[in-house]
C-alpha cells in the first residue's frame, strides 16, 4: 500500500482535474489542427440585418412615409387636375378675344378686350406657377 499523499501532490491532482473538466466543458482542445478542421457553421448575411422584423419605431416611421407620399400624390393629382381646367380656360378666353379682336374694325382695344387680356395674364401666370410647383416627398 503506497504511503500517505503529500498536500502538493494532491493540489496539483486537483489543478489537473479541474484543467481536464474546464477544457472538456468549454469544448477547448490542445491541438490547433482540429480547431481548424471543425466545420464552422454558415452565416447567411441576410438573417441578420435584412431579414429582422422591425421595431415599433421602424414601423411607425415606415407608417408615416407612407401616409406622407399618399398625401403628395392627392396634392400632384389635385394639381394636375386644376391646370388641365385652367388651361382649358386659358384657352377659350384666348379664342374669345381672337375672335372680338377680329371683328373689330379699329385699331384700339375696347376695356373689355383689355379686361380679357388682363384675366388671360393672371391665368397664364397661375398657370405657370403651378407646372413649376411639384409637391413630392423630401
Amino acid at each position: 500500500m503506497p504511503g500517505p499523499i503529500s498536500p502538493r501532490v494532491r493540489s496539483a491532482r486537483a489543478v489537473l482535474v479541474l484543467c481536464a473538466t474546464a477544457s472538456v466543458t468549454l469544448g477547448q482542445t490542445t491541438n490547433p489542427q482540429a480547431q481548424l478542421s471543425q466545420p464552422q457553421p454558415k452565416v447567411d448575411s441576410l438573417t441578420r440585418a435584412d431579414n429582422r422584423v422591425p421595431d415599433a419605431n421602424q414601423v411607425m416611421k415606415m407608417r408615416e412615409q407612407q401616409a406622407k407620399k399618399k398625401i403628395f400624390q392627392a396634392a400632384n393629382i389635385e394639381r394636375k387636375r386644376q391646370l388641365a381646367e385652367d388651361s382649358g380656360l386659358l384657352l377659350k378666353l384666348a379664342e374669345e378675344l381672337n375672335t372680338e379682336v377680329a371683328k373689330a374694325s379699329t385699331d384700339t382695344l375696347s376695356p373689355t378686350e383689355m379686361r380679357k387680356i388682363e384675366d388671360i395674364e393672371r391665368l397664364a401666370h397661375n398657370v405657370q406657377q403651378k407646372m413649376k410647383l411639384t409637391v413630392g416627398a423630401s
